[in-house]
């Protein structure tokens, strides 16, 4: 992941350089070469796609490829990559961000027992109702009809048996780590406040939309309660997109491995416009 960026590109070189010398250990290395069962670590994990994203950024901009950016928006981890983009922080302020963030939910799913279900092709009502039944929480609204469901791992298992006879379309449980964005990251939510009140926060350079509410965030004390709350509360991810659409994006680029954010957009709403990026041959010549 990325290596095609540092080989072709100084500009996400340099980040990837100064990424090691700021965590002490080598992101290059597990991302480049893994093996992946270490690169999907969530103390790895979120540090990586950060740095590839930015790197990905940088690299477009390096080559005159972007257009002037009047809005970010990220999915879960990807809101801190955007922040950074909108210059809410440096990049390496920004990385320690997120390497904490990372230890603190690693270490919150090492001390739960978490689990988590893509639920497709019902409404926010019904799989609401659901959640509420089975003790667990709606974590990802990424697009109409496809709502990722987390708690304890029991639980969320005994929704996804229960799928059929309730006459759910579909209901996947997902190979996860833990239960990300609900009640059992509580520990990692009240020690990352703590160690968010010594971040500085900076005026941003463009709109950012936040998980929490699918509406922008532009105040500092907003944005890092924005960023507190989101380790155990949903993402709204489709509300962010449709509010960016609504403020005026007519085309986006997603930044990240892979075109994830791209299907979600075409469920959404297949007129929009997404370009993505995962790697130097991306880049139009």
């Amino acid at each position: 992941m990325g290596k095609s960026l540092y080989d072709g590109s100084p500009a996400a070189r340099a980040l990837y350089d100064e990424a090691d010398r700021i965590l002490g250990w080598s992101l290059t290395k597990i991302s480049f070469e893994g093996p992946e069962t270490e690169l999907t670590q969530t103390r790895i994990c979120q540090p990586a796609l950060y740095v590839h994203g930015l790197a990905m950024l940088a690299a477009l901009r390096e080559k005159g490829r972007v257009p002037e950016v009047k809005i970010a928006l990220g999915l879960s981890l990807g809101e801190v990559t955007a922040l950074a983009a909108a210059g809410v922080f440096d990049f390496a302020t920004g990385l320690k961000v997120v390497a904490e963030r990372g230890r603190l939910m690693q270490l919150a799913c090492e001390k739960s027992t978490g689990g988590m279900a893509a639920v497709i092709g019902e409404d926010r009502p019904k799989v609401e109702q659901l959640c509420a039944e089975f003790g667990i929480q709606a974590a990802n609204f990424n697009a109409p009809g496809q709502i990722i469901v987390s708690g304890e791992k029991a639980k969320v298992e005994a929704l996804v048996a229960a799928a059929k006879d309730r006459g759910l379309k579909r209901v996947m449980a997902l190979n996860v780590a833990g239960a990300y964005h609900s009640r059992l990251m509580e520990p990692a939510r009240a020690e990352f406040a703590r160690y968010l009140t010594g971040v500085t926060f900076n005026a941003q350079k463009f709109i950012v939309f936040t998980n929490t509410t699918g509406q922008a965030v532009s105040e500092p004390a907003q944005i890092r309660e924005a960023l507190i709350k989101q380790v155990v509360s949903s993402v709204l991810w489709e509300d962010c997109m449709r509010s960016a659409v609504a403020a005026g994006a007519t085309e986006f680029y997603e930044c990240g491995p892979g075109a994830v954010l791209a299907g979600l957009a075409k469920r959404t709403d297949k007129a929009w416009v997404v370009k993505s990026f995962a790697e130097l041959a991306d880049i139009p010549a």
